[in-house]
């Protein structure tokens, strides 16, 4: 199964695609969409144009994108929601079924800690996918979260 994580914002997307076979899992590809800081609809069709190259590229079998946490300021949980609807569409577009983990369902998931801090879940990705460069929190996010869902339905699977 491969999964694309998704970490959605508006001026930075961290995506990551992880594989899995049986037990082990492979990082494919990560990285950062970085949008800029311009007017929001540029930004946002910019997201959209580059979801799209990599759903075409990467061909996952399920996308899963880190739920929204609580924002100290409406504003910014409005903008986190509509780069969330362009990530749900293009994963719509491509036929790829989309699910939302909350992001401490996404530590416990991979720590083993609702409550762990970034470091700590940055740790567990090197040891569950071996060395990787992880250069920012928005990379690492979005790969826990594609781990966090095979993680998930590897459990699912074996309580059937």
């Amino acid at each position: 199964m491969r999964v694309l994580g998704l970490d959605p914002g508006t001026e930075c997307t961290g995506f990551g695609c992880v594989e899995s076979c049986d037990e082990s899992h492979r990082l494919v590809g990560s990285g950062v969409l970085r949008l800029g800081r311009g007017e929001l609809a540029g930004r946002l069709v910019r997201l959209h144009a580059a979801l799209c190259d990599l759903f075409a590229v990467h061909r996952p079998d399920a996308c899963a994108i880190e739920g929204i946490f609580h924002q100290h300021h409406a504003r910014s949980a409005l903008l986190l929601g509509h780069a969330r609807g362009v990530c749900i569409l293009a994963a719509a577009e491509h036929g790829v079924p989309v699910i939302e983990y909350p992001p401490a369902v996404v530590k416990r998931a991979i720590t083993g800690n609702g409550a762990a801090d970034k470091q700590q879940v940055e740790s567990m990705i090197v040891r569950l996918l071996g060395p990787c460069d992880l250069a920012t929190h928005d990379e690492s996010d979005a790969i826990a979260v594609a781990l966090c869902h095979l993680l998930s339905a590897r459990v699912l699977r074996v309580m059937e």
